[in-house]
This record gives C-alpha cells, sequence and structure tokens, in this order.
C-alpha cells in the first residue's frame, strides 16, 4: 500500500456513491466517474449505521471487493468511511488508499481512539471529518490521536454541522468554525464536503464555490448513476455526467496574485480595514460602558436584567435596517446577538456585585 499524498494536487477531487448496494452499481458508478478524468480518489459507503435502526446499513465486506475491483478497472485509488478497529483491518485487508473518521465517530474519543489504535504501524492516509456538534476541541482532539498513532498524512473534512432550527442546509456550514479549524491547524488539507452539507442536490455548486474561494483543497462529492433508485442519500447524490458538469462550473482561486498593482490595492484596503476597526471597537467599548450604567440603574430600582420587549425592539429596528445598510441580515442578527448576550452578562455581574 502506497500512502496517498493530499498535497500532491489542488484541487483533490473524491467521489463515488454514497453507498455500495450492488456490484454492478458500484464499479459502473466508478467507471463512469473516473471517465470524467476530473476525479481522483474514488469512495463508496461500506458500513452505513444510520440514525434509527432498521434502513440500510451498508453492504459490509463485500463492498471492499467491489471497490478494488473498481481500482483494478480504472486505475484510481479508493477510500472509505471506517467507524471501528474492525474496519480498518478490513479495509487495510483489501488495501484501501485513504481513509476517514465520520462526524459521529469524531465526536466520541473512545471511537477515534479505538481508531487510531488499529492504524499504529501503517502510513495510510486518514482524513478527519468535524464533529457533529460545533466543537472544535473535539475536531482537534480526534487528530491528535491520529497523530498519535504515527499517521504522517492526516488531513480534515468540512462537512456541517448539526443546528437547531429551520436552515436550507442539512448540516449548516458554519464556515466560521471552519476557517477557525484551519488557523488552529494550517498545515492541514482541508476538503469541503457539499453533499453532506446540503443534503440536496440544489446547492452543491454554491457551497463547492464557496469553498473554493476560502481556498479549500478539494471536494468530496456523491456521485450514482441513478440516484433516484440509491438506496440511502438519494436527494444529495448527482450523476456521473452532473459531477462532472458541476466540477468543471467550479473556478479555484489561487492563494496569491504577484502582480505590484495586486499588492498595492490589497495593502490600501487592509488599511482602511484597519481603521474602520478600530472605530468599531472604540464604538463597541462605549456602549458596554453604557450598559453597565443601565445595569447600575436596575439594580438600584430591584428590576430585572432581562427587558424582553425592549429586546425585541432592537433586533427587529436592526433587521428592518438591513437592506438599507446591505448588510445580509443574518450576520447582523448574529452580531446584534452577540452584543445583547454580553450586555446581559456585564448587567448580571454589576447585580451581583
Amino acid at each position: 500500500m502506497k500512502t496517498f499524498d493530499l498535497k500532491a494536487k489542488r484541487p483533490l477531487i473524491i467521489s463515488g456513491p454514497c453507498s455500495a448496494e450492488t456490484e454492478e452499481q458500484t464499479i459502473e458508478t466508478c467507471k463512469q466517474i473516473a471517465a470524467t478524468g476530473m476525479v481522483d480518489v474514488l469512495r463508496a459507503g461500506i458500513w452505513k449505521p444510520r440514525t434509527k435502526p432498521g434502513s440500510f446499513e451498508g453492504v459490509g465486506l463485500k463492498g471492499l471487493a467491489w471497490m478494488s475491483e473498481a481500482r483494478k478497472e480504472t486505475g484510481l485509488p479508493f477510500g472509505l468511511e471506517v467507524a471501528t478497529a474492525k474496519h480498518v483491518e478490513a479495509a487495510l485487508e483489501f488495501g484501501a488508499d485513504m481513509l476517514w473518521i465520520g462526524a459521529r465517530s469524531t465526536g466520541n474519543p473512545f471511537s477515534v481512539q479505538e481508531i487510531a489504535d488499529a492504524l499504529k504501524g501503517t502510513d495510510i492516509t486518514v482524513l478527519v471529518k468535524n464533529p457533529m456538534t460545533p466543537d472544535l476541541d473535539l475536531w482537534v482532539g480526534a487528530v491528535t490521536r491520529i497523530r498519535n498513532a504515527g499517521i504522517k498524512n492526516v488531513g480534515l473534512i468540512h462537512r456541517g454541522f448539526s443546528a437547531y432550527g429551520a436552515s436550507l442546509y442539512r448540516n449548516n456550514p458554519m464556515w466560521h468554525l471552519a476557517i477557525e479549524m484551519r488557523s488552529r491547524m494550517p498545515e492541514l488539507p482541508m476538503i469541503c464536503d457539499p453533499s453532506h452539507i446540503c443534503g440536496n442536490r440544489t446547492y452543491l455548486q454554491e457551497v463547492a464555490q464557496k469553498s473554493a474561494d476560502l481556498y479549500y483543497d478539494g471536494l468530496i462529492l456523491e456521485s450514482h448513476i441513478c440516484p433516484a433508485k440509491a438506496w440511502s442519500d438519494a436527494s444529495q447524490q448527482v450523476t456521473p455526467s452532473d459531477l462532472e458538469t458541476l466540477l468543471r462550473s467550479i473556478v479555484w482561486r489561487q492563494s496569491t496574485a504577484d502582480t505590484p498593482e495586486f499588492h498595492d490595492a490589497l495593502a490600501g484596503l487592509r488599511r482602511q480595514i484597519d481603521q474602520i476597526d478600530a472605530e468599531l471597537f472604540e464604538l463597541l467599548s462605549n456602549r458596554m460602558r453604557v450598559s453597565e450604567q443601565i445595569g447600575r440603574v436596575k439594580k438600584q430600582n430591584n428590576v430585572a436584567v432581562l427587558q424582553g420587549g425592549r429586546w425585541s425592539s432592537i433586533l427587529d429596528k436592526a433587521m428592518a435596517q438591513a437592506p438599507q445598510l446591505g448588510v445580509n441580515a443574518e450576520f447582523l442578527k448574529t452580531i446584534m446577538e452577540a452584543i445583547h448576550l454580553e450586555s446581559i452578562n456585564l448587567q448580571n455581574k454589576i447585580m451581583n456585585e
């Protein structure tokens, strides 16, 4: 088994069916994907434990034999998700070129450690998906456990996070968390998984392009010869033909440009940003001082910190201003909620002095 170099090509494209269902479906999908000339690694789900028991949970070991045959017929390496030591052992036995740890496993240090222990003494490439909960420490911890097992070629997969409430996406991308993870581990390549972020094919291109704009290192996308008949996650899979169209539509950005004009323009605009930030911070400081004064007035008059009607009025006013200001309403709401929470914390502190 040869270690797959995650940094050998950008973008790195991984694709294949969500699940290996039958030998014909698996191999034919892989052959059609390979024929696009745009995919670097084949994938298929071999073990598919579902949220609720009773639905299709993967074909198991025979699926590995199918993927091994697909590699032989296409010349492309293959990878898969593993969740237990037995999965690792089986994948290694069939010569898998790449493994990744799923979101549910990443959130369980016991599972990650079991996988790490099974990986000791190998040099296989391992990707680590973000945990389902928005907890970067769990993500960092999982990567660290894999590295401590002696695995050198490690990467990240951003597949979105579970979040309460309605959303366009199956898993909220929470791009800021992925950006923060990259700042914590800048040496690791990061792959975006639009299929699991979106949960449907409608937004795949949009999410894939955004990841390219953010200088991700590649994509993992699910493809099936007949998505409508897929045994799992049918709505988020695309045909190999549509996969090719999607991949050709994405513009991959450079990390920088070498022209003096670019650097001069960027430096000037960054100076403006620095000045505006300084003014914003000063205004925030002033606002918090006023919040403290409000807290003292409330304490003197034995009035509760939280005034629901007042907060609703502030938020409604901000939301109404968003279109005129040319600011995204959800972004403005997030900022206002953070400011409101800090104001409450300050006033609570004063109440309990």
